[in-house]
């Protein structure tokens, strides 16, 4: 490599707290920059330490590979983007290979006829993805697109997207574009730069720690339903990783019980250990290749049922399956537990996804309100 060639390894201090790594790299005159995706996190125990150790370990090995990489292209070694790779074809790909996730890929199907209202070259190749069209199609979500856009039936009224939507579909065109540059079709990301969307805030419906004691002693149509939703509220366990569990999943370490399964959404290994009480819920153990909770039924089904159980129960919330997931981390946190545990718990891969959680339980703000001295005769 000569000396007008190299690659240094840089930090960028992020707003949410966390230090970006990125390659600084120097060549033919020009500089350029490769965003590693990777971040170090502020150190507060041990194991934030250890997590930076290995995260950087991993960066200079990037590093060390593109200096190799760079060296062979000045002994002549061909480029090897593929930036010539036509688009929509490749995104169709994707779309595929999440067929087995019908939510998942009903999103990815939407995005792609948006993409397809945006863009009507369906030969347009990722050399011709740049910034200013990636801001177009971000500008096109914002302002032009409407929810059943796609819909060619006539209606009355159209409507803008919702918030989330723009998101979910800016996020599949992010997926798109950060899995070409990984897979050096592209040599640069166009979405460097530019911002996503902002989540809306949605509400986190939970219960109480007394309301679960209510629910819990009364009946519900459905047995295995009540078993599985309350099992929910002490694990925080999704319906769709509840319903997947199996008794080979189940494990015995001394007094404990733990769960070792992989996550259906994050598909992410877990390790979790539950109380007795949940694990009195699984009921008598059977053959590991045979499901834990069956005769769960359809989420509108089940669902339904809750709501007519919480109902009987008095309890004037409008709960669902996953408000067992909120439940169980509004508790965790009301009993004191800390929130990176919480976040271990829960099985997020951002902590910053887990501190909702403490938002919707702020103990700060409740111990401020009540210093407020009696004003009222």
């Amino acid at each position: 490599m000569s000396n007008k060639e190299s690659i240094k390894l840089r930090k960028r201090k992020m707003p949410t707290g966390n230090t970006s790594l990125y390659l600084d790299i120097y060549r033919n005159g020009k500089r350029e920059y490769e965003y590693l995706r990777l971040y170090l996190i502020p150190e507060k125990n041990r194991q934030d330490k250890e997590k930076n150790r290995e995260t950087m370990k991993l960066a200079e090995a990037i590093k060390a590979k593109r200096t190799v990489e760079l060296q062979n292209k000045e002994f002549g070694f061909k480029n090897d983007y593929a930036e010539d790779t036509l688009f929509f074809d490749y995104y169709e790909k994707m779309c595929k290979d999440r067929l087995g996730s019908k939510g998942n890929w009903g999103n990815w199907k939407s995005c792609l006829r948006h993409m397809e209202k945006y863009e009507p070259n369906r030969k347009i190749t990722f050399a011709e993805i740049t910034p200013k069209w990636v801001q177009g199609f971000k500008d096109y979500l914002e302002h032009e697109a409407c929810a059943w856009g796609c819909d060619f039936r006539e209606r009355q009224n159209d409507h803008p997207l919702s918030r989330n939507s723009k998101l979910s579909y800016f996020n599949k065109l992010r997926a798109c574009l950060n899995a070409a540059f990984e897979e050096r079709i592209i040599s640069r990301n166009p979405l460097t730069g530019i911002e996503g969307f902002k989540q809306e805030e949605g509400t986190r419906m939970y219960l109480t720690l007394d309301e679960v004691k209510l629910l819990s002693q009364t009946e519900c149509e459905y047995p295995n339903i009540k078993r599985a939703f309350l099992f929910s509220c002490l694990t925080g366990l999704r319906r769709s990783d509840i319903i997947n569990l199996t008794w080979g999943d189940v494990h015995q370490q001394g007094d404990y019980t733990r769960i070792i399964f992989r996550q259906k959404k994050t598909k992410g290994q877990e390790y979790l250990d539950i109380n007795q009480q949940a694990a009195k819920l699984m009921g008598e153990r059977k053959r590991d290749d045979e499901h834990v909770f069956t005769d769960i039924h359809s989420p509108s089904c089940t669902n339904e049922a809750i709501k007519r159980w919480v109902l009987r129960a008095g309890i004037k919330k409008d709960i669902t399956f996953h408000c067992g997931r909120h439940t169980f981390a509004v508790m965790m946190l009301d009993l004191g537990t800390d929130i990176y545990t919480v976040s271990k718990l829960l099985g997020h891969r951002e902590l910053s996804t887990t501190q909702i959680y403490a938002k919707v339980l702020d103990k700060n703000k409740q111990a401020a309100v009540s210093k407020i001295p009696d004003i009222l005769e």
